[in-house]
């Protein structure tokens, strides 16, 4: 993620690999779940992979996977919300005099946090799955057509008015989508990725 995806992407805090001896009272059933699941796209394909795989291959069982779950694709948009709210969150704790580009720019440097170099390798497998997979990448546009949505509505309480706030959160989304693709693909440090983005952007529209 497009991110990461912070999710841009699934909630996922380690890379193992788990055989079904592992203990279904294991710790992180919601991590070995995660990654089970990326495994059993990458290697069967989405649509053949069904929860009931995707908890054995975990060591669970498929009441667990629902417990953590809704269903086999939310697997891959759990972070979507926690994303959604670090942003909106970052945008409506710029200081006051910053200007509305300044405030999604402050929303942008704090997904950082997430997109961090333990979660780049995830980060990638989840993208080749989404692309693969039609239903999939509607929802990846549904969520970034959101994301940008709540930072526009942010960027209104802060008295920023239209088409101002609608414009600079597209903007942002924009610069996200296109660091999320750079992040992913190289060993580079988000923070740098988002600056350069911007610098970019700043070129193209002076």
């Amino acid at each position: 993620m497009s991110v990461a995806a912070i999710t841009i992407g699934g909630d996922v805090s380690c890379c193992q690999h788990y055989d079904s001896d592992v203990s279904r009272w294991g710790p992180d059933a919601r991590g070995r779940l995660a990654q089970a699941a990326l495994e059993l796209y990458g290697e069967r394909g989405f649509d053949q992979t069904t929860a009931a795989e995707i908890a054995n291959r975990a060591g669970l069982t498929e009441r667990t996977f629902f417990r953590h779950f809704a269903d086999k694709r939310e697997v891959l948009f759990a972070g979507s919300a926690q994303l959604q709210q670090l942003l909106v969150d970052a945008v409506a704790s710029a200081p006051t005099s910053a200007a509305p580009i300044d405030a999604v720019t402050a929303a942008l440097l704090a997904a950082g946090d997430p997109f961090n170099e333990e979660r780049r390798s995830y980060a990638r497998e989840r993208r080749s799955v989404i692309a693969a997979n039609a239903e999939l990448r509607e929802r990846e546009l549904i969520k970034m057509a959101s994301l940008a949505s709540a930072i526009a509505d942010a960027l209104r309480r802060r008295g920023v008015s239209e088409p101002a706030a609608s414009l600079t959160a597209e903007a942002g989304i924009a610069v996200f989508r296109v660091t999320f693709d750079r992040w992913v693909d190289s060993d580079q440090d988000w923070r740098v990725l988002v600056r350069g983005a911007l610098e970019e952007l700043k070129i193209l529209v002076s």
